[in-house]
Order: C-alpha cells, then sequence, then structure tokens
C-alpha cells in the first residue's frame, strides 16, 4: 500500500501546493522567493560589433579554419602538433642564439617569417599536385565528391595569395610614394588605401599565414586525413630546400643536420600517429576517403 492509498486515493498533501480556489486566480506558492534576476548584457559600440563581423581576424577564422560540418576535430591531436611546433621554434632560437647565426632580434624575426611564408608558397604550389593525385586515383564518386569539398582550401589559398600582392602592388605601382595623389581627393583616398592595409591587410595576412600552416590550408575539409598526409609532403620539400640552399650556415655539420632533419622527422612521427589514431578511434583512412 502505498501512500497515495493511506489518504483514501488521494496525493499525499503538498504544503508548497495551494489548493484552486474559482474566486480567486490561481497562485503557486513560491518557496524561494523571486527567480534570480540575470546579469544585465554589457553593451557592445558599433566599431567593437563591426570588428567582430568583419575585423581580420574575425575574416581570417572564416576563411582559414576547416568548417565542414561533421568533421573530426581531435583535440588531443591539436595539443600534439603545438607541442610540436613549440619544441622546434624553441630549438631554433636556442641554435640561433648559440650559434650567433642572427645578428639581433630583428633579423631572426624577419628570417622566421620569411620562412613561414615560403612555408605558404611551397604548400600552395603542393596543394593542386597531391589533391590531382588523389582525386586521379579515387573512384568516381569519391572524386566528385572531393572536387566539391577542395573549393574552400582552393580559395584559402587564392586568398592569402592576394592579400600578400597587395603590398608589392603598392610598390611597383607607386601607390606608397603618392604617385596617384595629384588632387586633395585622390590624396585622402591614397591615405584610406594606405590605413586599410595596415589595419586590415597586414593582420590578415599574419594571421592567416599562421592558420594555413596550422590547418594546411583547411584541408580537413576535404577528408580528416589530407592534412596530415599533405603536411608530410611539405615538410619533406622544405628539408630538401634547406639542403640546397644550404640553411644554418655557421653551425656545426651535427647540428645543422639535426635542425634539417628534426622538423621532417617529428612531423612524419606526428602525422603517422595522427593516421593511426584516426583509423582506429574514428574509423577514418586515407583508402575510404577514396573509396578503394
Amino acid at each position: 500500500m502505498n501512500a497515495w492509498n493511506q489518504q483514501g486515493g488521494r496525493p499525499p498533501y503538498d504544503p508548497y501546493q495551494q489548493p484552486y480556489q474559482p474566486n480567486q486566480p490561481y497562485q503557486p506558492h513560491q518557496p524561494y522567493g523571486p527567480p534570480p534576476v540575470p546579469p544585465p548584457v554589457p553593451r557592445v559600440g558599433l566599431f567593437r560589433r563591426l570588428w567582430r563581423a568583419v575585423g581580420p581576424i574575425a575574416v581570417g577564422r572564416k576563411v582559414f579554419r576547416p568548417s565542414r560540418p561533421g568533421r573530426v576535430d581531435d583535440p588531443v591531436v591539436a595539443r600534439m602538433q603545438k607541442i610540436r611546433t613549440g619544441v622546434g621554434l624553441a630549438a631554433v632560437v636556442w641554435v640561433m642564439v648559440s650559434y650567433r647565426l642572427a645578428r639581433s632580434v630583428g633579423d631572426f624575426a624577419s628570417d622566421r617569417v620569411d620562412q613561414s611564408w615560403n612555408n605558404v608558397l611551397v604548400l600552395a604550389v603542393t596543394f593542386p599536385v597531391v589533391v590531382g593525385v588523389l582525386i586521379g586515383v579515387a573512384r568516381p564518386p569519391a572524386r566528385r565528391e572531393l572536387l566539391r569539398r577542395a573549393a574552400k582550401p582552393f580559395g584559402s589559398i587564392v586568398a592569402i595569395i592576394a592579400a600578400v600582392a597587395v603590398f608589392p602592388a603598392f610598390v611597383l605601382t607607386g601607390f606608397v610614394d603618392g604617385r596617384f595623389a595629384t588632387n586633395p581627393v585622390m590624396t585622402v583616398v591614397t591615405v584610406l588605401v594606405t590605413l586599410f592595409a595596415i589595419v586590415w591587410i597586414l593582420p590578415f595576412v599574419i594571421y592567416g599565414v599562421g592558420l594555413s600552416l596550422v590547418h594546411v590550408f583547411r584541408t580537413a575539409d576535404m577528408h580528416e586525413t589530407v592534412p596530415p598526409l599533405l603536411a608530410l609532403v611539405l615538410v619533406w620539400e622544405m628539408a630538401l630546400l634547406d639542403l640546397v640552399t644550404g640553411a644554418y650556415e655557421g653551425a656545426p655539420v651535427p647540428v645543422r643536420i639535426g635542425l634539417v632533419l628534426g622538423a621532417p622527422l617529428s612531423v612524419t612521427a606526428v602525422a603517422l600517429w595522427e593516421l593511426r589514431r584516426l583509423r582506429v578511434g574514428y574509423g577514418l583512412t586515407l583508402r575510404g576517403a577514396l573509396m578503394r
């Protein structure tokens, strides 16, 4: 016999529930007082809202980060890539300082910027080759899908190259020297365009170069196995370029060998581990992407 039967078939008395009275509106009892008032939402100015919507960082995230629905985004893999990048950068800094390969901090920063831009250029050339090979060996249904998904990675390549091309175009056309500032109106236009290039295009390029290298031109939008595969090809290409150009001259031979081979070996280890993690943990393989 439950509590309802003990009270003649009625539910037990609830002290927090008031009986309904026809002549008065029903008002449930509130034993804990009025509901808490949410904190006021801080007002955001128009300029900040525009900056968050169309600023260089916001646009860079939309252009250079993968966004395919259903894409596997493993935080462990992302953490491992950051650790590898930090260790590699620390090793390069240690060698530069120990053997005085860079005259100043500015020279070192300039060298790293040039290296990053070279990586982007090599990646931009490697991308269509690797994607073309994958599409060529894929079965027809996968071929059509890979072609459709390659649109956004290809668009990110075009975006970063076009943004960088603005600055040499300014120099070659004489825009920076005020060649077109022949009257007051054109002078104002020249100043505004120059400010836009410094305030918007330059941060967009710097942020875009970093994201392009981290996300390998958002090729995860094609398939999760494409970024580690493309990173493998890119890093060995850069190692060959370092050997041809004689990178890290002035350091002992063992140190040079370690710097030249350290990056490709570490990237290869991380890429193979990432491919295995995708296969074991999520059932994603390159053969599956190609429907082979």
